[in-house]
């Protein structure tokens, strides 16, 4: 029991119950401005310059990347030719030494000529009957 103005026989009055009641409420939705279409070219035409931009550096990179390529194996050919190069070089220093060309000379038989000996050779040319002597061998 309750306890109402200091009588607790009392029953207090019941107030009656409020049913919920529902309110209809309206959403207010707020729709964006569409974007116009000069906006909306302005937007693909900086996208596609982005994009043509982009595409030139990469190609641009490639490019250099490929040429560095094409150095690295020039370089590398050009210094197996100064090899063969001085190879090359030292192999005819020894083959043009008066030394060895004796040597060659006598392996293969060959004689050396003394110098009172008549090296002159004669031509003679057809158009003219003068005989003339060109070199002397040595």
């Amino acid at each position: 029991m309750a306890y109402i103005n200091g009588n607790l026989a009392m029953q207090p009055k019941r107030k009656p119950e409020r049913q919920p009641s529902y309110r209809e409420t309206k959403k207010v939705v707020t729709r964006r401005k569409p974007i116009p279409v000069q906006e909306k070219l302005l937007y693909l035409f900086t996208i596609l310059v982005c994009v043509v931009v982009a595409g030139v550096i990469i190609f641009r990179y490639a490019q250099i990347y490929q040429m560095e390529q094409e150095i690295a194996t020039l370089s590398a050919k050009q210094t197996k030719l100064e090899e063969q190069i001085a190879t090359l070089t030292t192999q005819k220093e020894i083959a043009n030494d008066p030394k060895t060309l004796m040597e060659k000379a006598k392996e293969q038989g060959m004689v050396k000529a003394d110098e009172k000996d008549d090296n002159s050779v004669k031509v003679t040319v057809p158009a003219s009957t003068d005989e003339t002597t060109l070199a002397n061998k040595d």
